[in-house]
């Protein structure tokens, strides 16, 4: 399911990007994607064409792999819509959002793209040794049992280099998802770089001082302001 947010004036005649969102909630059914319509909403007036997307969630009938499995059919479904011809496409995600798009775009289906997160949970392996959320990676794994077994597959830190321009927003005041899980992301990302010698491109790592988790995706603050600038390009 998609929700799609146009400038105010209707499908802009430029050719500017079309940002395909994913939101957070650590992959819980109770979390949808209205949570991230006033941010889609006032990125649209700010001139993008916005896709606010929706995946199936643990307590629903999502879980690993059918969470993953519906964003990268999402991207690709977005990929023919008409909206999508001749304009570049960003993935971005916030929180378990974030999660979604450095996975999806590791896919060899993706095709090419920008990716953009805040706040991701882009190291499974390690917000699961922080119990992030009462567990939260494990639930979305299948199980405590089951997330050495998935871990390889679901995994962001395991898919890299990734081989997309990627740019992490990540607050230092952020106490739900901390700033250590980008950090361990971008570290991983530049050694499986230089021992591939693929010479691609790092992750850009944007630390906002004293921001939290939700700020750079509330419409008004200075966070947000950050991510429609990066959004942009």
């Amino acid at each position: 399911m998609v929700d799609f947010y146009l400038p105010s004036d209707g499908a802009p005649q430029g050719q500017g990007p079309l940002v395909v969102l994913l939101h957070g909630g650590f992959w819980r059914q109770a979390y949808d994607r209205t949570h991230l319509t006033s941010c889609a909403a006032e990125l649209a007036r700010n001139g993008l064409v916005v896709a606010l997307a929706e995946y199936r969630r643990v307590g629903g009938a999502g879980g690993w792999p059918q969470t993953g499995e519906d964003v990268a059919a999402l991207v690709s479904a977005i990929r023919r819509h008409p909206l999508a011809q001749g304009r570049p496409l960003v993935l971005a995600g916030h929180s378990a959002g974030g999660h979604l798009a450095l996975w999806a775009a590791a896919q060899p289906s993706t095709g090419q793209l920008r990716v953009v997160v805040i706040a991701p949970l882009a190291d499974l392996a390690l917000s699961d040794r922080l119990g992030l959320s009462g567990g939260a990676v494990a639930d979305l794994l299948g199980g405590p049992e089951r997330v050495a077994e998935r871990l390889p597959e679901a995994d962001p830190v395991r898919l890299l280099p990734l081989g997309h321009p990627v740019t992490i927003v990540h607050g230092t005041a952020d106490p739900i998802v901390p700033l250590a899980v980008s950090e361990g992301y971008v570290a991983a990302a530049r050694a499986a770089g230089e021992a591939a010698g693929t010479g691609g491109p790092e992750p850009e790592l944007r630390v906002l001082d004293g921001v939290g988790h939700y700020a750079p995706v509330i419409p008004g603050t200075p966070a947000f302001r950050t991510l429609l600038t990066v959004l942009q390009g």
